[in-house]
Parts: C-alpha cells; sequence; structure tokens
C-alpha cells in the first residue's frame, strides 16, 4: 500500500490519516540477515512439527478417550498465551525502552494507528518471531517418551499448542484481510479461527479488548470475568505503571504531526 494512501483503511486508520498530513507510521522493513533467521526459524519449527505428528502417529494404538481433549487443551492454551502476550505489549511499557521498545512494542503501536500495515508484511516477516519462540518448546517435548498414558498427553498437548501457537500472527493477518483465502474464510466463519468481525472490535479504541489472537476462543470467557481489566488494577496498584499510557502519547504524536 503506498504511504499517504487512505482508501481500504480501516475507520480508525482512516481517522489518523485524515487528522495527518503526513504518512500513516509503518512498522519496520525486516534486513536481509533478520529474514533469514525467520525463514531459517519456521523451517524448523515446521519441520519439528511434522516430526511430532508422525511419532504421534506411530503410537496411535495407545490413543485413549484424552486425545481430544488434549487437542483442544492446547488450542485453548495458546489462544490464551496470544492473548496475555497482546494484552502485555498493548497495555505496558514504551517503545523507547532499549531493545524490546523499538523491536517488540513499536510494531504494537503502529499497529493500532495504521493496522492495514500489517498486510504489507511478508510471509517470513509476519511469522518468524512465534516459529523462533516456539522451537525450544517442540524440541524438549522431542525427549518426552510417549510410553506411559500421561507422557503421550503432554506430547498432544504441546504439539497442538505450538502447531496452534505457530499460526497465531498468520491468522491474526488473515483477520485484518477484507477477502482472505476460501479455505481461512470458512474456518473464520464456522469460528476455528480468529474471524474479521471479531477482531475488529479491538481496533476500536482504547483497544482494550478482544487480545485473544489465535482461535479467538478465550475472548468472550475473559471479558466475562473482567479478567484483562482486573490484571491491569493489579498491576497499578503494585507498580504504579497506568495502562496504555505510551499507546495514547504515540497516538497523540501522529495526530499531532
Amino acid at each position: 500500500m503506498p504511504r499517504g494512501r487512505t482508501s481500504h483503511l480501516t475507520p480508525v486508520a482512516a481517522t489518523f490519516a485524515k487528522k495527518s498530513a503526513n504518512p500513516l507510521p509503518l512498522h519496520d522493513d525486516f534486513s536481509l540477515p533478520r529474514r533469514a533467521f525467520a525463514a531459517l526459524s519456521i523451517t524448523t519449527a515446521a519441520g519439528l512439527l511434522a516430526v511430532h505428528v508422525a511419532r504421534l502417529i506411530a503410537a496411535s494404538d495407545s490413543f485413549h478417550w484424552f486425545v481430544p481433549l488434549a487437542v483442544i487443551g492446547g488450542m485453548i492454551a495458546a489462544d490464551f498465551l496470544s492473548g496475555l502476550i497482546h494484552w502485555s505489549a498493548d497495555t505496558w511499557g514504551s517503545e523507547s525502552m532499549p531493545f524490546i521498545g523499538r523491536r517488540f512494542l513499536h510494531p504494537f503501536r503502529v499497529h493500532h494507528v495504521n493496522p492495514d500495515d500489517f498486510l504489507r508484511r511478508r510471509f517470513v516477516d509476519t511469522n518468524g518471531d512465534v516459529a523462533f519462540l516456539v522451537v525450544p518448546i517442540l524440541v524438549a517435548a522431542y525427549f518426552i517418551p510417549l510410553g506411559a498414558a500421561a507422557q503421550l498427553t503432554v506430547v498432544i498437548f504441546v504439539t497442538s499448542f505450538c502447531g496452534i501457537g505457530l499460526l497465531t500472527n498468520q491468522v491474526h493477518q488473515w483477520a485484518h484481510m477484507t477477502e482472505p483465502p476460501c479455505v481461512v474464510k470458512a474456518l473464520q466463519e464456522c469460528g476455528a479461527i480468529l474471524g474479521r468481525n471479531a477482531h475488529a472490535r479491538h481496533h476500536r479504541p482504547p483497544y482494550a479488548v478482544n487480545y485473544c489472537i489465535a482461535t479467538g476462543w478465550c475472548n468472550r470467557p475473559l471479558a466475562a470475568v473482567n479478567f484483562f481489566r482486573r490484571l491491569e488494577r493489579m498491576v497499578t496498584r503494585v507498580t504504579g505503571w497506568q495502562p496504555r499510557s505510551d499507546d495514547v502519547v504515540f497516538q497523540s504524536d501522529v495526530e499531532t504531526r
């Protein structure tokens, strides 16, 4: 998407674009070494997942009633963790912090002001970071034998968790597409993964709902118990930090350019 173009923007992005004569902020481009490392991480994670699936197929004679529960449990855990990480990066810290500020927090600040720029990111750029985090978990799980039911359950859970976790940013990107691939759209419509309408609620100021971006299954129950607001109050009580203060400053800076 060319800089300064406002057509096809989400309402939030279009509002910011109209208020500012300058182009909307963009995600940082990946350097070639960083992109190569991301590609290696994705390839390694995908290979390890395939190894685990092959191991589990070979051990299928030992499967019992707990298998679907372990699969679903892993998917729910991945969705919950995606929400916890998303909430943490949206809510706390400053993009001026050493290393993590520009590398990890800045993309979240940009994403609220210019969510459509996420669609500009390549597959490798989108999924490399998550793949890097998934690899050591899959490596550790490889050394768990599949003999006992408890061990088999753990490996199934971890494989499911990592499989969904690996797709988190890709599912997030699909949720921003007006026309995702047909299979993806079908999965969104049946509620198997995060859909566009559900995720659109997160992109309404103050960006404080629907943090879970893998399946999206955890959003309603977490909202029902006011989970993240309670957690914010606890953090503020302990540290004195105010939630989303850096995000507000970033958006204000964009508006007043």
